[in-house]
């Protein structure tokens, strides 16, 4: 089986064949074919793997992709010998594969969150000292241009010595309702929002300033969605399954069959390992918080306060950066309002859009025309004693005003020299993951967490080849 013929570069495998691994997939048979080639697919689907063997003969077609199901893991790695392992499986799975592929030599590029938990840390980072490949963790929106740029204008002292940061983050009725539909609804597969989506925006924090966090207090819970949520604000019965909501109105119907990526990808498939992709935001079973609120404590004397809310209006985030010299504010909006006519057909491509496709220009679909809150980006720099000023934003094509493609180089190329130190390794991804299982323990518990009581410390003597400090 495979190739007839060589194909030049590394050897790549795929663990996880749902949506986000068409990313990588695609640029590794576009831009980036002169890079390497794949070589495995591993999922518990073959209906998904099948779906992207159909990407594949696109570019080859006498190029055929051995299949392998998760507990043939170690057989891949044997028969195929990967030089990198791409890791885009559910969350709670994430540390067993880098486990095995970092001892067994291969290089894995893995998805943010690194792992969920304590013991998933404990578990890589044992992985790393013992085994010789290099792991790089993907946090995307360091490359966004806009965050590149306040991450620049601290470490230029724009603001003197940061003393403080609040952060807010909305997610909207079609991308936060999705995560109340897929796996990540079960806490025990994603840690909940505050590892699975949080995990990004502390990082972004943790790499602005250049700092590590220290201590953790959050309060929070399923407060929107949830069955108990519907009954209490009078809703009728739900169904388990969104497509079979009543009524075409209904503004959080989505039927994933209307959709070909997203019905090929999983509808068709549901019988072979039972995931169902789009169950009702209301129906039981949901055990993450919707409604979020952390302050973080860092080692340097800086704090945060950390606020996501997942039923917005609007869809965006807001920074402010407060420092001895001065303030930074960042305002994003990246959907200003959600449209309830036409809900199945909105949702969807909404859905579709940002989940299946993420490489797609993230403002091409929205149009914000005529709105108070149109879609955009502001960044202003105001020191003291001066007016404020706007910072401009630079642009480029592709997911995430272009900051996608330079992800992606980095992934395939390698960094190469970065003065913003884009490239993340394992001390980043632990310490992004690290506030979130804080913050899990302290909604538990309702005290406030030491990040160093948990037992996995934010030092490594392999950080050139696993990623340096912040």
């Amino acid at each position: 089986m495979g190739h007839q013929r060589p194909l030049p570069g590394r050897r790549y495998a795929f663990v996880g064949t749902g949506s986000r691994a068409r990313m990588y997939l695609t640029a590794l048979l576009g831009t980036h074919a002169d890079v390497g080639h794949p070589v495995a697919f591993c999922d518990t689907n073959e209906v998904r793997m099948a779906y992207h063997d159909r990407i594949v003969h696109q570019a080859h077609p006498d190029l055929t992709v051995p299949h392998y199901a998760p507990g043939d893991f170690a057989a891949l790695l044997a028969r195929e010998r990967p030089d990198v392992v791409i890791v885009t499986s559910p969350d709670a799975t994430h540390a067993g594969y880098v486990d095995a592929a970092l001892r067994h030599g291969a290089d894995v590029v893995v998805e943010k969150p690194i792992t969920t938990d304590v013991a998933g840390l404990r578990q890589i980072g044992d992985a790393l000292a013992a085994g010789t490949g290099a792991l790089t963790v993907t946090f995307n929106y360091r490359y966004s241009p806009r965050n590149s740029l306040v991450r620049q204008l601290v470490a230029d002292g724009a603001i003197g010595e940061v003393t403080s940061v609040a952060f807010e983050w909305c997610l909207d009725t079609v991308h936060g309702a999705d995560y109340f539909r897929r796996w990540h609804r079960d806490k025990d597969i994603s840690g909940g929002l505050l590892v699975h989506k949080a995990s990004h925006h502390f990082d972004l924090v943790n790499w602005w300033l250049a700092d590590r966090p220290e201590v953790v207090f959050a309060r929070g819970g399923l407060r929107f969605y949830g069955a108990d949520n519907a009954r209490r604000r009078g809703l009728a019965p739900r169904p388990d399954r969104s497509r079979d909501a009543v009524g075409a109105d209904d503004p959080f119907r989505l039927d994933i069959t209307a959709d070909d990526r997203l019905r090929q990808l999983y509808y068709d498939g549901e019988y072979l390992d039972g995931y169902v992709r789009d169950r009702d935001v209301f129906s039981g079973g949901i055990t993450i918080e919707d409604n979020l609120n952390v302050v973080v404590g860092y080692r340097g004397g800086a704090s945060m306060s950390y606020t996501l809310h997942a039923h917005s209006p609007w869809e965006g985030y807001r920074v402010a950066i407060n420092g001895t010299a001065g303030r930074i504010e960042l305002d994003v909006v990246e959907r200003g309002h959600v449209t309830p006519a036409a809900p199945a057909a909105t949702i969807g491509a909404a859905t579709a859009t940002a989940v299946v496709d993420p490489t797609a220009d993230e403002d091409a679909h929205r149009d914000g025309a005529g709105q108070l809150r149109p879609p955009g980006a502001r960044l202003l720099l105001q020191r003291h004693w001066e007016p404020a000023r706007e910072i401009p934003i630079p642009t480029g094509r592709g997911g995430h005003g272009g900051g996608d493609a330079m992800l992606l180089d980095d992934v395939f190329r390698g960094p190469g020299s970065d003065p913003l130190s884009r490239q993340a390794g394992f001390l980043e991804g632990a310490a992004s993951v690290l506030v979130g299982v804080a913050g899990n323990r302290s909604l538990r518990t309702g005290q406030a967490v030491y990040l160093d009581e948990l037992g996995v410390p934010l030092a490594a003597a392999t950080a050139d080849r696993h990623g340096s400090a912040a």
